[in-house]
């Protein structure tokens, strides 16, 4: 089984941080830190709650003083090598959010955010600061958007995400994401992949609540950048999966009655959980077209109730008179994100945005 991410703030990487500290701050009290954190509690606390009982630990065994505390805290974030754990290190971020709000040391906190970004993201750390006073985290972000630091450029972009996964909510950026949208302008260019998918990840957020907004940027933004255009897709991927006709033409896919799909079957009508769920079909065009294969998952819920989860399979073109089978399969082992049920399941294939057909299967629980 592969390591939960949790397992990873453990004995050893506390006492590499508390060794850290100490080199910096030789009054650091290494012992009475890592006993702090790692009490009876410890092994029942998941990733998150681990993140911040390190950083209140930090709040107890550092100087009172902010400023002292952060600077002791940046030069050992300094220390670290590249390639260092970040997700160890997210309680130094998280220190930032919980000791650093005061008026008198924002200047100290925005800096202290910008360079351990670098090792450790500052994602969640953001929001607090956005919540306090929008407009001036936002100018912030700004002027982060046009940093040299790939890492503060994404910081900009992914701390401000309306729905971040994990994230405290931004209710306002959901009931308005004009904000937002100023400084995914600054970056619908840029040239890092890592910027770029947070660009689209976020803008996939907005056209959660505001589909037409998103929509009409993309019809500015497009054709001007390929980057931009590769941006613009994945951020419309909730459009395209619900089948969302201005997205599916925007993007060259539009309905087409010469698509036809035929021999849509269910090769494996009953499925322990643990097994493969494997179906097949043939598509076909009439004239040449443009093709979305998706299909969608009809999942039996813990009560009874159903839950859809849309699978892309591919984007293609079809040469008048073209004829494609596909065999897909499609896993029923549990995983940390989605457990199984017993009961009636469905299948079914969507082109274009169109479906074409479902099949029932039987999930059965593993003998």
């Amino acid at each position: 089984m592969a390591e939960l991410m949790k397992a990873r703030i453990n004995a050893d990487s506390l006492g590499e941080l508390a060794r850290r500290i100490k080199k910096n701050h030789p009054a650091f009290e290494s012992e009475a830190f890592v006993s702090e954190i790692l009490d009876a509690d410890w092994d029942s606390l998941e990733l998150k709650a681990r993140i911040r009982k390190t950083a209140l630990a930090l709040g107890k065994t550092l100087p009172a003083d902010y400023s002292q505390a952060v600077t002791i805290l940046r030069q050992t974030a300094a220390d670290y090598p590249a390639g260092s754990d970040g997700l160890m290190l997210m309680c130094l971020p998280d220190y930032v959010e919980l000791f650093g709000q005061a008026e008198a040391d924002w200047e100290a906190s925005m800096a202290a955010l910008e360079q351990i970004t670098s090792l450790a993201s500052a994602e969640f750390a953001v929001r607090a600061f956005i919540l306090r006073d929008e407009k001036r985290m936002m100018a912030q972000m700004a002027v982060w958007a046009e940093h040299k630091s790939e890492h503060v450029r994404r910081l900009a972009s992914e701390g401000c995400r309306p729905q971040l996964p994990w994230g405290q909510a931004l209710a306002s950026f959901k009931q308005d994401p004009a904000p937002v949208l100023r400084i995914l302008e600054l970056l619908k260019a840029d040239p890092s992949p890592y910027v770029q998918k947070s660009v689209a990840n976020n803008l996939n957020d907005i056209s959660k609540t505001h589909p037409e907004l998103v929509l009409e940027t993309a019809r500015r933004w497009q054709g001007q950048n390929p980057v931009t255009d590769w941006i613009l897709k994945h951020g419309c991927r909730t459009l395209l999966k619900k089948g969302n006709p201005e997205a599916l033409a925007l993007f060259g896919v539009a309905e087409n009655d010469h698509v036809k799909t035929t021999e849509f079957m269910v090769m494996t009508p009953v499925v322990r959980i643990g097994e493969e769920l494997v179906f097949s079909f043939a598509v076909a065009a009439e004239n040449e077209a443009q093709v979305r294969l998706e299909y969608a998952v009809d999942y039996v819920k813990a009560k009874g109730k159903r839950s859809r989860k849309n699978y892309k399979i591919s984007e293609l073109t079809l040469k008048a008179g073209e004829k494609r089978t596909y065999v897909r399969k499609q896993r029923f082992a549990d995983t940390s994100v989605r457990k199984h049920y017993p009961g009636r399941h469905a299948v079914t294939l969507i082109v274009n945005g169109i479906p074409q057909g479902t099949q029932g299967f039987e999930v059965r629980a593993m003998e």
